[in-house]
């Protein structure tokens, strides 16, 4: 839906407004139609986060601060339908908050927001949302995997571009280094192996942690576009 919006969009309304606007409408009737809550982790600052979780959910949803993602995920854990926030580029405290996804039955990840990714977004930051398991199936543009392994290896950043990968986030606990690793469905279980493979990893096993839609860039309007709104 809001691909379709941002494609068609003309005139002098900002970008910004349209999008705010649709996306309060649905958080709000999603709400009326079923309570949810939104868990954010605020501890790199809430103004930002703040912003986001209002900007994409509304005003309506309430927002719930919390410390570390650790704390997001026990919240959606122990809900029965919240979302939870959490940025994609973690602070040096968090951990591996990933592992915390990798029972089937444990909170995924569902999306990636911004969706529509343009300069000067007033919701910029990078977030994940993590939710219960969806019943119904979910985006599937990007595919997400936590992989613990021994130690790591510097071929890693390189072999996962070549299977057409990145590595999202990596952190080390008391049973070893974590990974958080990203892959173009729907083959991507496919491509962590090989990424693995290439790397010189042979034991480990790439674990399914969620998946959202590839995020849509937008188009810059061109400054004859301009004038001829105007």
């Amino acid at each position: 839906m809001m691909r379709r919006l941002v494609q068609r969009h003309t005139g002098l309304l900002p970008l910004d407004t349209i999008e705010s606007i649709w996306r309060i409408i649905i958080g709000t009737f999603t709400y009326v139609q079923s309570n949810y809550s939104v868990h954010v982790d605020v501890s790199a600052g809430d103004a930002a986060m703040r912003d986001s979780a209002r900007f994409h959910f509304g005003f309506t949803a309430p927002y719930v601060p919390h410390h570390g993602p650790q704390a997001v995920i026990d919240a959606v854990e122990a809900s029965v339908g919240d979302l939870g926030l959490l940025r994609v580029a973690g602070g040096v405290g968090d951990g591996p908050w990933w592992s915390r996804l990798v029972q089937p039955e444990a909170p995924k990840i569902i999306a990636r927001l911004p969706f529509v990714e343009r300069p000067d977004h007033p919701a910029g930051i990078p977030i994940f949302v993590v939710s219960k398991p969806l019943a119904e199936a979910a985006a599937i543009d990007v595919q997400l995997f936590a992989v613990r392994v021994d130690r790591w290896r510097d071929a890693l950043p390189d072999s996962t571009r070549n299977a057409g990968g990145r590595l999202v986030g990596n952190a080390v606990d008391e049973r070893g280094l974590s990974l958080l690793m990203a892959f173009p469905g729907p083959d991507g279980l496919m491509s962590a192996r090989r990424a693995l493979a290439e790397a010189g990893i042979s034991s480990a096993e790439p674990v399914f942690v969620g998946s959202h839609a590839a995020p849509f860039v937008a188009r810059q309007s061109t400054s004859s576009e301009k004038s001829n709104h105007a």
